[in-house]
């Protein structure tokens, strides 16, 4: 079988690895890819986007089924297209990737089902925003977030009213997001600790497939800006049968009909972003792809291939309740370009990769690189995934570093307490 995975980041590296070594394959290739996705895929250098490419790719190719990674692709209609033409591929129908690329949608549709999230307003301009601010309807710290997609960047959770105004200015006056800032969403602020709940999903029925923790702030100790991650690990200590048995039951399930009333059954990788409350499980927000970096740590603990399951939800044929996992944990640390969030330089060489990967129970996987000159050099904000696997979470935290310590670029930063807060408390 010859299996297309769209996408180039480090997320599409870890599910390439994983469709790797099931060895349940043929051919795996891989658009855009990266140097690292290049030593395991043939790639084509066609833009994730670049919707008539990939249909022509996958027809001219034979490639038999197609996965997609990254969210652009979903809610710009791939699935819609490669149907169209008769191509198999694992994902949501655009209509039914609203369920990222429209917070405001989600957040209706959870109101209409009875998901557990906080309580909102969706406003249409930022004259709208500042009245519910000034209403204190929902107290301090508020969260405002950017409707529509924006690199996990779109997301300010302000303390007082002048940031909440800054807030609003950027998206919505400023257009800092683009056209995802056109509508804002205003919402409570849960406490609680922050879980990453990953499922396939083939319309009707779900498989839970993994928890995860990810890190957004840039700095230790959870300060600075959102990043689209700066590091993860799995399983998640504070998700146990009977706390998944809730989420799949109070959140998943009714997702899932909700989208069927809706006319959008939903298939594909249901990413929930949970916070714990004390009341229970609520919905942050979700995506309708694996996260990055999640997908880094929680693919390697998958004990059964991966494809066959994907292939069953594609065409709404799953039967299995559940997924073997591994015992073991893995911990993944980002490795960003300098000025990253903000910009992100590039062209930077990276020494030490190699060195990183002979270490026993270490991955390295590739985001943000090129070949220049035969040489692996920077290219992009987030560079490298570290991950290291380990038969507890503090062996995984150790092995990680261990292989960060082997990498190294001009202007390189990273977090040095991924995990730290759970390692020590379990």
């Amino acid at each position: 079988m010859r299996v297309l995975v769209i996408g180039g980041g480090a997320r599409e590296h870890a599910l390439l690895a994983t469709l790797a070594a099931a060895g349940d394959t043929g051919e795996l290739v891989c658009v855009p890819g990266n140097p690292g996705i290049a030593r395991i895929a043939r790639t084509h250098h066609i833009g994730a986007g670049d919707l008539d490419r990939l249909v022509t790719l996958a027809a001219d190719a034979s490639i038999d089924f197609t996965i997609v990674g990254p969210e652009l692709p979903l809610s710009s209609g791939i699935v819609d297209r490669f149907q169209a033409a008769g191509l198999g591929i694992f994902g949501p129908s655009r209509a039914a990737a609203r369920l990222e690329s429209s917070k405001a949608f989600a957040k209706t549709l959870m109101a209409r089902c009875g998901v557990p999230t906080a309580r909102f307003v969706t406003c249409a301009s930022a004259d709208d925003a500042r009245t519910v601010i000034d209403s204190g309807e929902f107290g301090w710290p508020v969260v405002l977030k950017a409707d529509g997609l924006a690199a996990g960047k779109g997301v300010v959770i302000a303390d007082d009213r002048e940031s909440a105004t800054a807030a609003i200015r950027a998206a919505m006056q400023e257009r800092r997001f683009g056209d995802a800032g056109a509508r804002l969403v205003v919402e409570e602020c849960l406490t609680g600790p922050e879980v990453s709940f990953f499922a396939v999903c083939d319309g009707v029925r779900a498989v839970p497939i993994g928890t995860a923790h990810d890190h957004k702030r840039i700095f230790d100790g959870d300060r600075g800006p959102n990043t689209g991650g700066m590091g993860a690990f799995a399983p998640s200590p504070l998700v146990d049968g009977a706390l998944e048995t809730r989420i799949m039951d109070e959140i998943v399930q009714p997702v899932l009909e909700g989208m069927a009333a809706e006319g959008s059954p939903f298939r594909g990788f249901l990413y929930a972003g949970l916070m714990l409350t004390d009341a229970g499980p609520q919905v942050i927000e979700f995506n309708v792809r694996l996260g990055d970096p999640e997908a880094q740590v929680m693919l390697p603990l998958l004990d059964e291939p991966l494809l066959p399951l994907l292939r069953a939800a594609a065409t709404g044929g799953l039967e299995q309740s559940s997924v073997r996992t591994r015992r073991d944990c893995c911990a993944g640390v980002v490795l960003a370009s300098r000025g990253y969030p903000d910009s992100a330089e590039s062209g930077q060489p990276i020494d030490g990769i190699d060195r990183a990967e002979s270490i026993p129970a270490v991955a390295v996987y590739h985001a943000g690189t090129a070949l220049r000159g035969g040489r692996v050099v920077t290219a992009g904000g987030r560079v490298l995934t570290v991950v290291g696997r380990g038969r507890d979470l503090r062996e995984a935290i150790d092995r990680a570093y261990a292989g960060v310590r082997e990498v190294s670029f001009e202007g390189m930063q990273y977090r040095r307490d991924i995990g730290a807060k759970i390692s020590s408390a379990y």
